[in-house]
Protein backbone atom coordinates (compact mmCIF):
# COMPACT_ATOMS: atom_id res chain seq x y z
CA UNK A 1 0.00 0.00 0.00
CA UNK A 2 1.65 3.43 -0.84
CA UNK A 3 1.74 6.53 1.47
CA UNK A 4 -0.96 8.22 0.10
CA UNK A 5 -3.45 5.48 -0.11
CA UNK A 6 -2.68 4.89 3.61
CA UNK A 7 -3.80 8.29 4.70
CA UNK A 8 -6.57 7.66 2.50
CA UNK A 9 -7.14 5.10 4.96
CA UNK A 10 -6.22 6.49 8.17
CA UNK A 11 -8.66 9.37 6.98
CA UNK A 12 -11.28 7.76 6.18
CA UNK A 13 -11.70 5.66 9.58
CA UNK A 14 -12.17 9.43 11.34
CA UNK A 15 -14.51 10.53 8.95
CA UNK A 16 -17.98 11.82 9.80
CA UNK A 17 -17.18 12.12 13.26
CA UNK A 18 -17.36 15.47 14.43
CA UNK A 19 -21.01 15.28 14.07
CA UNK A 20 -21.40 12.07 16.01
CA UNK A 21 -19.93 12.09 19.82
CA UNK A 22 -22.67 11.69 22.00
CA UNK A 23 -25.76 11.40 19.57
CA UNK A 24 -27.94 8.49 18.90
CA UNK A 25 -28.08 7.83 15.75
CA UNK A 26 -31.66 7.07 14.27
CA UNK A 27 -33.06 8.40 17.55
CA UNK A 28 -33.72 7.18 20.77
CA UNK A 29 -32.03 4.39 22.61
CA UNK A 30 -31.61 0.54 22.54
CA UNK A 31 -34.52 -1.17 24.77
CA UNK A 32 -33.47 -3.39 27.97
CA UNK A 33 -35.52 -6.20 26.80
CA UNK A 34 -32.91 -9.17 28.36
CA UNK A 35 -33.59 -10.59 31.35
CA UNK A 36 -31.57 -13.34 33.57
CA UNK A 37 -32.92 -16.20 31.83
CA UNK A 38 -32.52 -14.49 28.15
CA UNK A 39 -28.85 -13.31 29.28
CA UNK A 40 -28.05 -17.25 30.14
CA UNK A 41 -29.33 -18.16 27.04
CA UNK A 42 -27.57 -15.99 24.96
CA UNK A 43 -24.69 -16.78 26.82
CA UNK A 44 -24.54 -20.59 27.13
CA UNK A 45 -25.64 -20.97 23.26
CA UNK A 46 -22.53 -19.13 22.05
CA UNK A 47 -20.13 -21.25 24.63
CA UNK A 48 -21.37 -24.33 23.14
CA UNK A 49 -21.68 -23.95 19.14
CA UNK A 50 -20.15 -26.62 17.15
CA UNK A 51 -16.24 -25.90 18.60
CA UNK A 52 -16.50 -28.57 21.30
CA UNK A 53 -17.31 -31.42 19.03
CA UNK A 54 -14.59 -30.39 16.36
CA UNK A 55 -11.72 -29.82 19.24
CA UNK A 56 -12.23 -32.96 21.42
CA UNK A 57 -10.63 -35.21 18.66
CA UNK A 58 -7.64 -32.81 18.91
CA UNK A 59 -7.59 -32.03 22.83
CA UNK A 60 -7.40 -36.33 22.97
CA UNK A 61 -4.88 -36.05 20.83
CA UNK A 62 -2.76 -33.49 22.24
CA UNK A 63 -2.77 -34.73 25.59
CA UNK A 64 -2.39 -38.86 24.80
CA UNK A 65 -5.16 -39.90 26.38
CA UNK A 66 -7.86 -39.48 28.76
CA UNK A 67 -5.97 -37.00 30.39
CA UNK A 68 -7.51 -34.65 28.16
CA UNK A 69 -10.17 -33.75 30.72
CA UNK A 70 -7.17 -31.84 32.42
CA UNK A 71 -7.17 -29.59 29.67
CA UNK A 72 -10.91 -28.83 29.67
CA UNK A 73 -10.56 -27.96 33.77
CA UNK A 74 -7.74 -26.01 32.87
CA UNK A 75 -9.90 -23.87 30.40
CA UNK A 76 -13.10 -23.78 33.24
CA UNK A 77 -10.53 -22.56 35.50
CA UNK A 78 -9.07 -19.50 32.98
CA UNK A 79 -12.34 -18.40 32.18
CA UNK A 80 -13.92 -18.64 35.81
CA UNK A 81 -11.14 -16.46 36.38
CA UNK A 82 -11.72 -13.82 33.53
CA UNK A 83 -15.30 -13.77 34.14
CA UNK A 84 -14.52 -12.09 37.72
CA UNK A 85 -12.98 -9.37 35.39
CA UNK A 86 -16.08 -9.26 33.18
CA UNK A 87 -18.49 -9.21 35.77
CA UNK A 88 -16.76 -6.17 37.34
CA UNK A 89 -16.52 -4.23 34.33
CA UNK A 90 -19.94 -5.32 32.78
CA UNK A 91 -21.82 -4.71 36.11
CA UNK A 92 -20.17 -1.11 36.20
CA UNK A 93 -20.41 -0.05 32.49
CA UNK A 94 -23.57 -1.84 31.28
CA UNK A 95 -23.78 -0.30 27.91
CA UNK A 96 -23.44 -1.51 23.95
CA UNK A 97 -20.11 -2.58 22.94
CA UNK A 98 -18.48 -3.98 25.79
CA UNK A 99 -14.77 -4.44 25.86
CA UNK A 100 -14.30 -0.84 23.66
CA UNK A 101 -16.39 0.77 26.14
CA UNK A 102 -14.77 -0.99 29.24
CA UNK A 103 -10.73 -0.02 27.27
CA UNK A 104 -11.96 3.49 26.80
CA UNK A 105 -12.85 4.13 30.03
CA UNK A 106 -9.92 1.89 32.39
CA UNK A 107 -7.30 3.76 29.98
CA UNK A 108 -8.34 6.96 30.13
CA UNK A 109 -11.06 8.56 27.70
CA UNK A 110 -9.80 11.62 26.35
CA UNK A 111 -6.08 9.26 26.50
CA UNK A 112 -4.51 5.80 25.68
CA UNK A 113 -8.31 4.50 26.69
CA UNK A 114 -9.22 6.02 22.69
CA UNK A 115 -6.44 4.53 21.02
CA UNK A 116 -6.89 0.96 23.31
CA UNK A 117 -11.01 0.80 22.40
CA UNK A 118 -9.95 1.81 18.59
CA UNK A 119 -7.52 -1.06 18.84
CA UNK A 120 -10.10 -3.41 20.46
CA UNK A 121 -12.40 -2.00 16.95
CA UNK A 122 -10.18 -2.83 14.75
CA UNK A 123 -8.84 -6.53 15.89
CA UNK A 124 -13.04 -6.92 15.81
CA UNK A 125 -13.20 -6.15 12.44
CA UNK A 126 -11.11 -8.87 11.57
CA UNK A 127 -11.36 -11.40 14.69
CA UNK A 128 -14.91 -11.38 14.79
CA UNK A 129 -16.20 -12.29 11.09
CA UNK A 130 -13.08 -14.77 11.29
CA UNK A 131 -14.01 -16.39 13.97
CA UNK A 132 -17.96 -16.38 12.95
CA UNK A 133 -17.09 -17.88 9.35
CA UNK A 134 -15.01 -20.72 11.62
CA UNK A 135 -18.32 -21.51 13.15
CA UNK A 136 -20.05 -21.35 9.40
CA UNK A 137 -17.17 -23.68 8.19
CA UNK A 138 -17.44 -26.17 10.96
CA UNK A 139 -21.16 -26.58 10.18
CA UNK A 140 -20.86 -27.25 6.86
CA UNK A 141 -18.07 -29.50 7.33
CA UNK A 142 -20.09 -31.72 10.03
CA UNK A 143 -22.82 -32.00 7.97
CA UNK A 144 -21.18 -33.60 5.21
CA UNK A 145 -21.52 -36.64 7.64
CA UNK A 146 -25.37 -36.51 6.65
CA UNK A 147 -24.71 -35.76 2.57
CA UNK A 148 -21.11 -35.78 1.06
CA UNK A 149 -21.34 -31.81 -0.23
CA UNK A 150 -17.95 -31.41 -1.80
CA UNK A 151 -15.60 -28.51 -1.78
CA UNK A 152 -18.02 -26.19 -3.33
CA UNK A 153 -20.93 -27.95 -1.42
CA UNK A 154 -19.54 -27.00 1.85
CA UNK A 155 -19.08 -23.30 0.85
CA UNK A 156 -22.37 -22.55 -0.55
CA UNK A 157 -23.84 -24.09 2.57
CA UNK A 158 -21.76 -22.00 4.79
CA UNK A 159 -22.16 -19.21 3.10
CA UNK A 160 -26.30 -19.72 3.28
CA UNK A 161 -25.72 -20.19 6.91
CA UNK A 162 -24.24 -16.80 7.54
CA UNK A 163 -27.61 -15.23 5.20
CA UNK A 164 -30.27 -16.88 7.32
CA UNK A 165 -28.48 -15.72 10.39
CA UNK A 166 -28.80 -11.93 9.29
CA UNK A 167 -32.79 -12.53 8.16
CA UNK A 168 -33.16 -13.93 11.69
CA UNK A 169 -31.49 -11.47 13.66
CA UNK A 170 -32.91 -8.29 11.80
CA UNK A 171 -35.48 -7.70 14.01
CA UNK A 172 -36.16 -6.09 17.67
CA UNK A 173 -33.93 -7.67 20.55
CA UNK A 174 -36.90 -8.87 22.94
CA UNK A 175 -37.86 -11.53 19.55
CA UNK A 176 -34.37 -12.19 19.32
CA UNK A 177 -34.74 -13.12 23.29
CA UNK A 178 -37.52 -15.79 22.37
CA UNK A 179 -35.67 -16.80 19.53
CA UNK A 180 -32.35 -17.52 22.15
CA UNK A 181 -34.50 -19.47 24.64
CA UNK A 182 -36.30 -22.04 21.61
CA UNK A 183 -32.53 -22.64 20.70
CA UNK A 184 -31.19 -22.52 24.22
CA UNK A 185 -33.28 -25.67 24.86
CA UNK A 186 -32.39 -27.63 22.12
CA UNK A 187 -28.67 -26.96 22.72
CA UNK A 188 -29.13 -28.06 26.48
CA UNK A 189 -31.33 -30.99 25.51
CA UNK A 190 -28.77 -32.37 23.02
CA UNK A 191 -26.13 -32.50 25.38
CA UNK A 192 -27.93 -33.97 27.92
CA UNK A 193 -29.14 -36.52 25.83
CA UNK A 194 -25.49 -37.51 24.88
CA UNK A 195 -24.83 -37.23 28.78
CA UNK A 196 -27.46 -39.73 29.17
CA UNK A 197 -26.00 -42.12 26.61
CA UNK A 198 -22.26 -42.12 28.13
CA UNK A 199 -23.66 -42.53 31.23
CA UNK A 200 -26.06 -45.90 30.64
CA UNK A 201 -22.89 -47.53 28.45
CA UNK A 202 -20.02 -46.27 30.46
CA UNK A 203 -17.52 -48.43 30.82
CA UNK A 204 -15.19 -47.11 33.41
CA UNK A 205 -11.70 -49.33 32.01
CA UNK A 206 -12.00 -47.21 29.26
CA UNK A 207 -11.35 -43.92 30.61
CA UNK A 208 -8.60 -44.59 33.05
CA UNK A 209 -6.97 -46.51 30.31
CA UNK A 210 -3.21 -44.55 30.45
CA UNK A 211 -0.32 -44.78 28.51
CA UNK A 212 3.08 -45.18 30.20
CA UNK A 213 4.39 -41.83 31.76
CA UNK A 214 0.71 -40.17 31.24
CA UNK A 215 1.29 -38.02 34.23
CA UNK A 216 4.83 -37.43 34.19
CA UNK A 217 4.50 -33.67 35.35
CA UNK A 218 7.59 -32.38 33.54
CA UNK A 219 7.59 -28.81 31.37
CA UNK A 220 6.61 -30.94 28.65
CA UNK A 221 2.84 -32.18 30.26
CA UNK A 222 2.53 -28.42 30.71
CA UNK A 223 3.63 -27.12 27.23
CA UNK A 224 1.12 -30.04 26.00
CA UNK A 225 -1.64 -28.80 28.43
CA UNK A 226 -0.90 -25.57 26.82
CA UNK A 227 -1.65 -26.19 23.60
CA UNK A 228 -5.04 -28.56 24.26
CA UNK A 229 -5.90 -25.39 26.51
CA UNK A 230 -5.74 -23.51 23.27
CA UNK A 231 -8.58 -25.58 21.92
CA UNK A 232 -10.70 -25.77 24.90
CA UNK A 233 -10.68 -22.25 26.14
CA UNK A 234 -11.98 -21.40 22.47
CA UNK A 235 -14.85 -23.58 23.36
CA UNK A 236 -15.60 -21.70 26.73
CA UNK A 237 -15.45 -18.42 25.12
CA UNK A 238 -18.96 -16.48 24.80
CA UNK A 239 -19.43 -16.37 28.53
CA UNK A 240 -18.90 -12.42 27.90
CA UNK A 241 -21.19 -12.24 25.36
CA UNK A 242 -23.94 -9.94 27.23
CA UNK A 243 -21.89 -7.53 28.23
CA UNK A 244 -21.45 -6.23 24.24
CA UNK A 245 -25.50 -6.38 25.34
CA UNK A 246 -25.15 -4.01 28.00
CA UNK A 247 -27.33 -1.87 27.21
CA UNK A 248 -29.75 -4.05 26.36
CA UNK A 249 -29.79 -6.24 29.70
CA UNK A 250 -32.12 -5.35 32.55
CA UNK A 251 -30.95 -5.15 35.90
CA UNK A 252 -27.09 -5.33 34.20
CA UNK A 253 -25.63 -4.70 37.75
CA UNK A 254 -27.13 -7.74 39.12
CA UNK A 255 -27.81 -10.12 35.76
CA UNK A 256 -24.48 -9.41 33.59
CA UNK A 257 -22.54 -11.03 36.97
CA UNK A 258 -25.10 -13.45 37.63
CA UNK A 259 -25.09 -14.43 33.91
CA UNK A 260 -21.17 -14.71 33.49
CA UNK A 261 -20.89 -16.90 36.38
CA UNK A 262 -24.13 -19.53 35.36
CA UNK A 263 -23.12 -20.02 32.15
CA UNK A 264 -19.44 -20.59 32.84
CA UNK A 265 -20.27 -22.94 35.31
CA UNK A 266 -23.29 -25.01 34.10
CA UNK A 267 -21.11 -25.22 30.52
CA UNK A 268 -17.72 -27.01 32.26
CA UNK A 269 -20.01 -29.41 34.28
CA UNK A 270 -21.92 -30.20 30.74
CA UNK A 271 -18.42 -30.32 29.11
CA UNK A 272 -16.51 -32.36 31.92
CA UNK A 273 -19.64 -34.75 32.01
CA UNK A 274 -19.93 -34.99 28.16
CA UNK A 275 -16.01 -35.88 27.22
CA UNK A 276 -16.33 -38.34 30.11
CA UNK A 277 -19.43 -40.00 28.85
CA UNK A 278 -17.72 -40.04 25.26
CA UNK A 279 -14.36 -41.40 26.95
CA UNK A 280 -16.48 -44.57 28.76
CA UNK A 281 -18.00 -45.55 25.47
CA UNK A 282 -15.33 -45.02 22.24
CA UNK A 283 -11.55 -45.75 23.14
CA UNK A 284 -9.60 -43.03 23.33
CA UNK A 285 -7.26 -44.48 20.49
CA UNK A 286 -10.53 -44.16 18.21
CA UNK A 287 -11.82 -40.58 19.45
CA UNK A 288 -8.46 -38.49 18.72
CA UNK A 289 -9.18 -39.35 14.84
CA UNK A 290 -13.17 -39.09 14.16
CA UNK A 291 -13.53 -35.79 12.57
CA UNK A 292 -17.50 -36.74 13.77
CA UNK A 293 -16.82 -37.73 17.13
CA UNK A 294 -20.45 -37.46 18.44
CA UNK A 295 -21.85 -39.34 15.14
CA UNK A 296 -19.42 -42.24 15.74
CA UNK A 297 -20.37 -42.11 19.61
CA UNK A 298 -24.23 -42.60 18.93
CA UNK A 299 -23.72 -44.80 16.15
CA UNK A 300 -22.42 -47.27 18.42
CA UNK A 301 -24.99 -46.93 21.18
CA UNK A 302 -27.68 -46.49 18.95
CA UNK A 303 -27.53 -46.91 15.32
CA UNK A 304 -27.27 -45.21 12.16
CA UNK A 305 -30.43 -43.63 12.33
CA UNK A 306 -29.46 -42.28 16.14
CA UNK A 307 -26.72 -41.07 14.73
CA UNK A 308 -27.76 -38.77 11.59
CA UNK A 309 -30.59 -37.10 14.35
CA UNK A 310 -27.55 -36.31 16.73
CA UNK A 311 -25.92 -34.99 13.87
CA UNK A 312 -29.21 -32.80 12.94
CA UNK A 313 -28.80 -31.65 16.68
CA UNK A 314 -25.23 -30.62 16.80
CA UNK A 315 -25.91 -28.50 13.63
CA UNK A 316 -28.48 -26.63 15.72
CA UNK A 317 -26.08 -26.32 18.64
CA UNK A 318 -23.48 -24.81 15.76
CA UNK A 319 -26.32 -22.69 14.44
CA UNK A 320 -27.27 -21.17 17.75
CA UNK A 321 -24.15 -20.38 18.58
CA UNK A 322 -23.17 -18.50 15.78
CA UNK A 323 -27.03 -16.73 16.09
CA UNK A 324 -25.65 -15.55 19.44
CA UNK A 325 -21.95 -14.08 18.86
CA UNK A 326 -23.39 -12.56 15.37
CA UNK A 327 -25.89 -10.21 17.94
CA UNK A 328 -23.30 -9.45 20.39
CA UNK A 329 -20.41 -8.59 17.84
CA UNK A 330 -22.73 -6.45 15.76
CA UNK A 331 -22.70 -3.70 18.98
CA UNK A 332 -18.93 -3.04 19.23
CA UNK A 333 -18.85 -1.20 16.02
CA UNK A 334 -21.93 0.95 17.08
CA UNK A 335 -21.05 1.45 20.35
CA UNK A 336 -17.65 2.77 18.83
CA UNK A 337 -19.60 5.28 15.91
CA UNK A 338 -21.48 6.55 19.11
CA UNK A 339 -18.31 7.58 20.41
CA UNK A 340 -17.10 9.23 17.30
CA UNK A 341 -14.04 6.77 17.60
CA UNK A 342 -15.29 4.94 14.24
CA UNK A 343 -17.93 5.54 11.45
CA UNK A 344 -21.00 7.18 11.84
CA UNK A 345 -22.95 5.03 9.90
CA UNK A 346 -22.12 2.38 11.73
CA UNK A 347 -24.23 4.49 14.54
CA UNK A 348 -27.56 4.04 13.47
CA UNK A 349 -30.77 2.47 14.55
CA UNK A 350 -33.83 0.81 12.62
CA UNK A 351 -36.08 3.41 12.87
CA UNK A 352 -38.81 0.80 13.91
CA UNK A 353 -36.83 -2.29 15.51
CA UNK A 354 -34.24 0.08 17.60
CA UNK A 355 -31.24 -2.16 16.88
CA UNK A 356 -27.92 -1.15 14.60
CA UNK A 357 -29.10 -2.20 11.58
CA UNK A 358 -25.95 -1.24 10.04
CA UNK A 359 -23.49 -2.67 11.95
CA UNK A 360 -25.14 -5.74 12.05
CA UNK A 361 -25.35 -5.72 8.18
CA UNK A 362 -21.63 -5.11 8.01
CA UNK A 363 -20.22 -7.47 10.19
CA UNK A 364 -22.82 -10.35 8.38
CA UNK A 365 -21.02 -9.31 5.13
CA UNK A 366 -17.54 -9.62 6.04
CA UNK A 367 -18.61 -13.02 7.48
CA UNK A 368 -20.04 -14.29 4.40
CA UNK A 369 -16.85 -13.54 2.53
CA UNK A 370 -14.72 -14.80 4.74
CA UNK A 371 -16.82 -18.34 4.72
CA UNK A 372 -16.04 -18.63 0.92
CA UNK A 373 -12.41 -17.67 1.47
CA UNK A 374 -10.90 -19.78 5.00
CA UNK A 375 -10.26 -23.27 6.03
CA UNK A 376 -11.41 -24.15 9.61
CA UNK A 377 -7.93 -25.04 10.47
CA UNK A 378 -6.20 -22.12 10.53
CA UNK A 379 -8.63 -19.72 12.36
CA UNK A 380 -9.01 -20.84 15.89
CA UNK A 381 -5.26 -20.21 16.40
CA UNK A 382 -5.11 -16.55 14.42
CA UNK A 383 -8.63 -15.61 16.61
CA UNK A 384 -6.68 -16.71 19.71
CA UNK A 385 -4.08 -14.52 19.33
CA UNK A 386 -5.63 -11.29 17.95
CA UNK A 387 -7.91 -11.09 20.98
CA UNK A 388 -5.54 -12.17 23.78
CA UNK A 389 -3.10 -8.92 24.34
CA UNK A 390 -5.87 -5.78 23.76
CA UNK A 391 -9.14 -7.44 24.95
CA UNK A 392 -8.17 -10.09 27.67
CA UNK A 393 -5.02 -9.00 29.27
CA UNK A 394 -6.04 -4.87 28.45
CA UNK A 395 -8.72 -5.18 29.93
CA UNK A 396 -7.36 -7.53 32.98
CA UNK A 397 -5.11 -4.57 33.38
CA UNK A 398 -7.87 -2.66 33.17
CA UNK A 399 -9.88 -3.37 35.97
CA UNK A 400 -6.70 -2.16 38.49
CA UNK A 401 -6.25 1.09 37.01
CA UNK A 402 -10.41 1.70 37.22
CA UNK A 403 -10.20 0.20 40.75
CA UNK A 404 -7.49 3.42 41.73
CA UNK A 405 -9.30 6.15 39.54
CA UNK A 406 -13.06 5.43 40.70
CA UNK A 407 -14.85 5.81 43.77
CA UNK A 408 -16.36 2.08 45.60
CA UNK A 409 -19.42 3.19 44.47
CA UNK A 410 -19.26 3.20 41.35
CA UNK A 411 -18.51 -0.84 41.41
CA UNK A 412 -21.83 -2.57 41.72
CA UNK A 413 -20.01 -6.12 41.70
CA UNK A 414 -16.32 -6.31 43.27
CA UNK A 415 -14.45 -10.12 42.84
CA UNK A 416 -13.51 -12.11 45.41
CA UNK A 417 -9.95 -12.08 46.76
CA UNK A 418 -9.04 -9.00 44.40
CA UNK A 419 -6.18 -9.00 43.23
CA UNK A 420 -5.42 -12.41 42.99
CA UNK A 421 -8.03 -13.01 40.11
CA UNK A 422 -6.52 -10.23 37.99
CA UNK A 423 -3.10 -11.19 38.29
CA UNK A 424 -3.69 -15.09 37.75
CA UNK A 425 -6.05 -14.20 34.72
CA UNK A 426 -3.04 -12.21 33.24
CA UNK A 427 -0.90 -14.97 34.06
CA UNK A 428 -2.68 -17.35 32.50
CA UNK A 429 -3.30 -15.32 28.76
CA UNK A 430 0.20 -14.80 28.46
CA UNK A 431 0.80 -18.97 28.99
CA UNK A 432 -1.95 -19.37 26.05
CA UNK A 433 -1.11 -16.62 23.79
CA UNK A 434 3.25 -18.11 23.39
CA UNK A 435 0.76 -21.50 22.45
CA UNK A 436 -0.83 -20.07 19.79
CA UNK A 437 2.48 -20.98 17.57
CA UNK A 438 3.30 -19.02 14.60
CA UNK A 439 -0.28 -17.44 14.83
CA UNK A 440 1.57 -15.05 17.25
CA UNK A 441 3.03 -13.31 14.72
CA UNK A 442 -0.28 -12.83 13.07
CA UNK A 443 -1.65 -11.09 16.26
CA UNK A 444 0.91 -8.87 16.34
CA UNK A 445 0.77 -7.97 12.75
CA UNK A 446 -2.98 -7.32 13.35
CA UNK A 447 -2.01 -4.85 16.19
CA UNK A 448 0.75 -2.91 14.77
CA UNK A 449 -1.21 -2.31 11.64
CA UNK A 450 -3.86 -1.11 13.47
CA UNK A 451 -1.60 1.00 16.07
CA UNK A 452 -0.15 2.89 13.11
CA UNK A 453 -3.52 3.66 11.75
CA UNK A 454 -4.08 5.03 14.44
CA UNK A 455 -1.30 7.06 15.17
CA UNK A 456 -1.90 8.47 11.93
CA UNK A 457 -5.36 9.03 12.04
CA UNK A 458 -4.72 10.66 15.55
CA UNK A 459 -1.72 12.83 14.02
CA UNK A 460 -3.92 14.30 11.24
CA UNK A 461 -6.89 15.05 13.94
CA UNK A 462 -4.53 16.63 16.40
CA UNK A 463 -5.99 14.19 19.01
CA UNK A 464 -3.82 12.14 21.97
CA UNK A 465 -0.79 11.20 21.78
CA UNK A 466 -0.33 14.14 19.67
CA UNK A 467 -2.14 16.58 21.28
CA UNK A 468 -1.68 20.62 21.24
CA UNK A 469 -0.37 22.15 24.58
CA UNK A 470 -3.30 23.89 25.20
CA UNK A 471 -5.40 20.75 24.53
CA UNK A 472 -2.82 18.64 26.89
CA UNK A 473 -3.82 21.09 29.89
CA UNK A 474 -7.67 21.13 29.05
CA UNK A 475 -7.71 17.22 29.52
Amino acid sequence: MGRRAFVILAGAMASGQNDAAGEKRGGGELERGLGLKEAVSLNMIEMVGVGPFVVIPLVIKAMGGPQCLVAWAAGALLALLDGFVWSELGAAMPLAGGSYVFLREAYGPGRMGRMMSFLFVWQTLIQAPLSLASGAIGFSQYASYLYPLGKYGEKALSGGLVLVLIVLLYRRIASIGRISLFLWAGVIGTILWLIWGGVTHFQPKLVFTYEPGAWNLSWLFFATLGSATVNTIYTYWGYYNICHLGGEIRDPEKNIPRGIFLSIIGIAVLYLVMQTSILGVLPWQQAQDSPFIVSAFIEKLYGGGAAKFATAMILWIAFASLFSSLLGYSRVPYSAALDGNFFSVFGRLHPKKRFPHVSLLFLGALTFVFALLFKLRTVIAAVLAMRLIIQFIGQAVGVVLLRRRWPAEKLPFKMWLYPLPVILTILGWIWLFLRTGKAVWWGLFVIILGLTIYLVRSKMRREWPFLPASGEAAR
